[in-house]
């Protein structure tokens, strides 16, 4: 199952469309504009919350919870290291590798892959693919993966403060 994350080139706060493989709209993704840490919303076609994506602030290092369902799934952490990026994905059986300035990355559980993340070129704004291995595993993927990004973007702009 694929899915494609679209971030709206001119916004004022963060919000994405998710697309299916068909181009249909899938999910919203809306962050909260006037919030202590960053947080976001993601719901379905119905305005259902399906997950729920928040900045742990005063961290040492960038950090941000996955809620689904209003139960914590998980907790992406970026750990410090010299030479490459390095992400670890707490409360889930999940290793992350790949190169996140070039959004090129996978998400395996024991040597399975649950998803690849894959940067789409020639596009109007940021278009990222994420390649679903079991529907099973697809909103909390698509929490992960957008998690990831959160702390990425986070790492950065503090990095750049710098």
């Amino acid at each position: 199952m694929k899915l494609c994350i679209k971030q709206k080139v001119f916004s004022w706060v963060d919000r994405f469309t998710v697309f299916d493989e068909t181009g249909a709209d899938k999910y919203y993704v809306e962050g909260e504009f006037f919030s202590w840490g960053k947080k976001l919303h993601v719901t379905d076609l119905t305005g259902r919350e399906t997950a729920f994506i928040q900045q742990k602030v005063f961290s040492m290092m960038p950090r941000f919870f996955v809620y689904m369902d209003g139960v914590e799934r998980a907790e992406i952490v970026k750990r410090f290291t010299f030479f490459c990026e390095k992400y670890e994905i707490e409360g889930l059986d999940w290793t992350i590798e790949g190169d996140f300035w070039a959004h090129e990355y996978r998400i395996t559980q024991n040597g399975r892959e649950v998803v690849s993340i894959s940067k789409e070129w020639f596009t109007w704004g940021d278009c990222y693919a994420l390649d679903i291995a079991d529907s099973a595993d697809e909103m909390l993927a698509l929490a992960v993966v957008l998690a990831v990004d959160a702390v990425h973007a986070q790492a950065n702009a503090a990095a750049a403060q710098h």
